[in-house]
């Protein structure tokens, strides 16, 4: 799910960069980016922009995927984004807000 100004930028920094295999190579040429140096730029993004909220690159997926799921998409696309095998993978640590649920009309309101 690329915006186009998202795809854009990405455009430019192949251009500029210049990958060989990864679109974000780690410090070694041919090497992925390593777990601990996405922790970090999430760290200092949360401190430069003063989030208080507690919570982890986890909660960005889990909170994305709950966007996902109150927007009313279908369960078993929203599967595939983060990359789920199971569809109880994605049901079990997504929620529905009380509040989303509460927007729905019944079905008993059509007879």
């Amino acid at each position: 799910m690329l915006t186009n100004k998202l795809e854009v930028a990405i455009d430019e920094y192949l251009i500029q960069h210049k990958p060989n295999v990864y679109l974000f190579g780690g410090s070694e040429q041919g090497e992925p980016l390593q777990n601990r140096a996405i922790q970090l730029v999430y760290s200092d993004v949360v401190r430069f922009t003063r989030i208080t909220k507690k919570g982890g690159i986890h909660t960005l997926r889990h909170s994305f995927t709950t966007y996902l799921l109150e927007s009313d998409k279908d369960i078993h696309q929203i599967q595939v984004l983060p990359g789920h095998e199971s569809i109880l993978t994605t049901m079990r640590y997504t929620h529905v807000s009380a509040d989303a649920i509460s927007k729905h009309k019944s079905s008993l309101d059509d007879l």
